[in-house]
């Protein structure tokens, strides 16, 4: 069984375009088989996406960055995105996605979570993160996050109320400063640690 987390969906792939309007601005995305989110922006991503903090100066990892909404509608408010997706499918639409766009102050980088950006700090990590790839993975994005972010950086992710809020955020307690809840609406739960 394929997954939108798997390196290589296995299933036949269909693109779709959508356009969305988010933050005052207009987008259009190119959607695909085999990365989140197929044919539309899902509502946590929407909700994460209009609440998340930005800074004009900052430097910002969207870390599983699908086709690449988070990272692309961030790149018109602050100084550089990275952009990382362990599926070279949604690596491929994120980057066609940057080029429709007209981004120019971001990258796609394939890889499994951090490996991508080893070394490197961030101003915030911004994520929607796969829930269904199972608590390790949830775990393992929470713990390794502080050592990504400069001081008192940001780690912002939204996460369905009844698919593991509770759990995300105890583990942002026990690894952030404080732990601000941004948004609440449509079931998700936006969440923003500071490091």
């Amino acid at each position: 069984m394929s997954h939108y987390y798997s390196e290589e969906p296995n299933v036949p792939l269909k693109t779709r375009t959508i356009e969305v309007c988010l933050r005052g601005q207009c987008f259009k995305f190119i959607t695909a088989s085999g990365v989140f989110s197929f044919g539309k922006l899902d509502r946590g991503t929407e909700l994460l996406i209009e609440s998340m903090i930005l800074d004009k100066g900052w430097r910002i990892l969207d870390l599983g960055c699908g086709y690449g909404a988070v990272g692309i509608v961030a790149s018109r408010f602050v100084d550089y995105v990275v952009m990382t997706d362990v599926n070279r499918r949604a690596v491929k639409m994120a980057r066609k996605n940057l080029k429709i766009n007209g981004v120019r102050n971001a990258e796609v980088r394939w890889g499994s979570l951090y490996e991508p950006v080893r070394g490197e700090k961030f101003d915030a990590i911004i994520t929607n993160p796969p829930v269904h790839a199972g608590k390790e993975v949830l775990r393992e994005i929470v713990i390794n996050a502080p050592r990504h972010l400069n001081d008192g950086g940001l780690l912002q992710l939204v996460i369905k109320t009844k698919q593991g809020a509770k759990y995300i955020k105890a583990l942002m307690d026990d690894h952030f400063t404080e732990v601000r809840e941004l948004a609440k609406g449509s079931g998700y739960r936006v969440y923003a640690g500071i490091a």
